[in-house]
């Protein structure tokens, strides 16, 4: 009979590498919690970064090196600064210089000339020759030839990229999912993206441009297949066929999400349905779009969290903000993955949909990261 042990530890190793955790700080120092609010890692490094890739780079004596998972150092600590692994490649500082490194804290050569070391991300890299800007991936290769001006960072796997001040879209094979024919592009999702061409905006779906008749702004496209634009000092939403179906008549809003979006009328927020008609009144002076959970943060004084028929579940006396840091952007404000960042007391922590907090208030506290 096989031994059960080992069959248990098969069933183990998965979920250990899987888990989501969190970065904090606890009296100074830095380690990391489970979803559970547990620590997967005791707080004892001096700095720490995110995990991405595996790996998480942490500071040591005024030295940055690696750890895994489990805590166990992997690369010793003996770089002057240290970002984020990304498809096995690293970027570190050792006295003045940027080298790139792999997951034996080996410095690799090979990457093409450049100006400068850029981060990979979604498993390419920048790098620029002559002002212009191409692709390597992480064997180093060459991806795309240097030809744009300007390529901005990828999300979800797509960018947006200048060439002679005009914009498309590229994907990590360097290939134009949207022409750069457009004076301005938005974000891309479901092969749909906002453009303005001249002097004209609309919508460019499936490599198709449709002009929004009488826009003069639009806003980035979310979950659902309704785009927000402006016309006459006015906001409303527009289909990705480019047709009016909420008429312009807000001074702002937000994407739609759970077929409700935020808006403001007369310097309040509420949310209204795909019809454009008020599920819950504008009662808020701001306002987040829905999360998955079915939880949106609204701001009376302070911000707190209602479901989607308005009900107050969590009251409204949080901070929160758009989490930001290293490689990693998250523009929602609110529940992520089952758990919202906020700040109580100037203390950091995560709450449950229920209102209850996870463990306890930190001196910061980052955002899950999928490992």
């Amino acid at each position: 009979m096989k031994n059960p042990f080992i069959f248990l530890l098969l069933l183990v190793i998965p979920f250990v590498n899987s888990q989501e955790l969190a970065l904090v700080k606890k009296k100074g120092k830095f380690g990391f919690i489970t979803k559970e609010g547990t620590f997967a890692i005791e707080p004892k490094f001096d700095g720490a970064k995110n995990f991405s890739d595996g790996l998480a780079a942490i500071e040591e004596n005024g030295k940055w090196g690696f750890i895994d998972t489990t805590g166990a150092i992997v690369i010793s600590p003996s770089f002057d600064n240290a970002k984020y692994f990304d498809s096995g490649i690293c970027i570190i500082q050792k006295n003045t210089d940027w080298f790139y490194i792999n997951k034996k804290g080996e410095i690799v050569k090979g990457a093409p000339q450049s100006d400068k070391l850029f981060d990979f991300n979604n498993g390419v890299a920048f790098f620029r020759q002559a002002g212009k800007v191409g692709l390597i991936n992480n064997k180093f290769e060459i991806v795309l030839a240097p030809k744009y001006d300007v390529i901005r960072a990828f999300q979800n796997g797509f960018a947006r990229a200048a060439k002679d001040d005009l914009w498309g879209i590229i994907d990590t094979a360097g290939k134009e999912v949207v022409e750069v024919s457009y004076d301005e592009v938005g974000n891309y999702v479901n092969n749909t993206t906002w453009a303005k061409k001249k002097k004209t905006y609309g919508i460019v779906h499936n490599s198709q441009f449709i002009a929004v008749e009488g826009a003069t702004e639009m806003g980035d496209i979310g979950t659902q297949n309704l785009v927000a634009a402006k016309k006459n000092g006015k906001f409303g939403f527009v289909n990705l066929e480019g047709q009016w179906v909420i008429q312009p008549r807000f001074s702002k809003t937000k994407p739609f999400s759970k077929n409700l979006a935020p808006v403001l009328i007369n310097e309040k927020w509420g949310y209204i349905n795909p019809k454009g008609v008020f599920i819950i009144n504008p009662a808020y002076t701001d306002a987040e779009s829905f999360s998955e959970n079915g939880l949106a943060a609204v701001k009376d004084y302070n911000w707190g969290f209602i479901n989607e028929t308005g009900e107050l579940i969590i009251p409204t006396k949080y901070e929160i903000s758009i989490a930001l840091f290293g490689m990693f952007m998250h523009q929602e404000k609110g529940f992520i993955d089952g758990l919202a960042r906020v700040k109580l007391s100037g203390k950091w922590g995560f709450l449950k949909p229920d209102g209850g907090l996870l463990s306890e208030w930190y001196q910061n506290a980052e955002l899950f990261q999928k490992q």
